[in-house]
């Protein structure tokens, strides 16, 4: 089974390779967590940009459909509702990920949203997430690693967080793993390596946050291993990038910050 919001697919054995993404829901730890670092910024792609951006937004008003004359509260009840994206808890789908590379690959990017989330930081929540993500064969020694690393006072207090990894009164902690594709370098019948490319956004947001949420990149190459009618972890390797050129966007403020944070749900199934 995937990890506490777990989705899944199912199929035969051989899988395209393809990227997909589907159903929002709801420091460096060393053991699969983003690290954090910087992000740069260029002006040399922003007059490419922004004809992208109108491009597109001519091609959404081309594709918008309905009566323009309509008055604009005449479809304010059906425009969705912030709530709309929060994570609901629900469980989509029950069954274990497919036997074939996609299916590596799913694992691969679910695991990685799971082991970057905040829930890593709740002791309970990442128990139940080390024996969902690793292999029967390494989740004990891995969960005792976890432990250590993730009750450390000097990493919490770095942080900005309390002894039991809860952030202070009026802020908002984020821990979240977005990833952007996916790639099978090898697999077989019982084995598979995945690499996850992936942002992360990590910090504190709220209006007295010394440590405000950044961006970073990273790729994860995880090994799996098939076992109990599942794909499970068994080891990674983590590196920086690859990172693009940052677009020149002045930063939200925090409680814009705050507010997108707890009115967009985060994704728990990423292929």
């Amino acid at each position: 089974m995937s990890l506490g919001d777990d989705q899944h697919s199912s199929g035969g054995y051989g899988g395209t390779g393809q990227t997909r993404t589907r159903l929002p829901d709801g420091g460096d730890d060393g053991y699969g967590g983003p690290r954090r670092g910087g992000r740069s910024s260029s002006r040399g792609l922003v007059t490419v940009v922004g004809v992208v951006v109108l491009l597109l937004a001519a091609i959404a008003f081309a594709n918008r459909g309905g009566d323009d004359s309509a008055s604009p509260d005449d479809g304010a009840a059906d425009k969705p509702k912030a709530s709309s994206t929060a994570p609901s808890g629900t469980q989509p789908v029950k069954a274990g990920f497919a036997h074939d590379q996609q299916g590596a690959q799913s694992a691969a990017a679910n695991y990685a949203v799971a082991l970057g989330s905040d829930g890593m930081f709740d002791k309970a929540r990442r128990h139940e997430i080390v024996d969902t993500v690793y292999a029967p064969t390494v989740a004990a020694t891995r969960q005792t690693e976890l432990d250590g690393a993730y009750s450390r006072q000097e990493l919490l207090a770095n942080i900005g967080l309390d002894k039991n990894g809860k952030a202070p009164a009026g802020q908002t902690f984020v821990s979240r793993v977005i990833p952007v594709g996916t790639k099978i370098t090898e697999s077989s019948a019982e084995k598979a390596t995945v690499e996850v490319w992936y942002t992360s956004l990590f910090g504190l947001s709220g209006g007295n946050s010394t440590n405000p949420v950044t961006e970073s990149w990273y790729t994860t190459t995880y090994q799996l291993t098939w076992t109990n009618n599942d794909w499970k972890v068994t080891d990674f390797q983590q590196k920086d990038g690859p990172v693009p050129v940052g677009r020149d966007q002045r930063a939200s403020t925090a409680d814009d910050m705050t507010k997108a944070v707890e009115e967009y749900g985060g994704f728990t199934y990423a292929r």
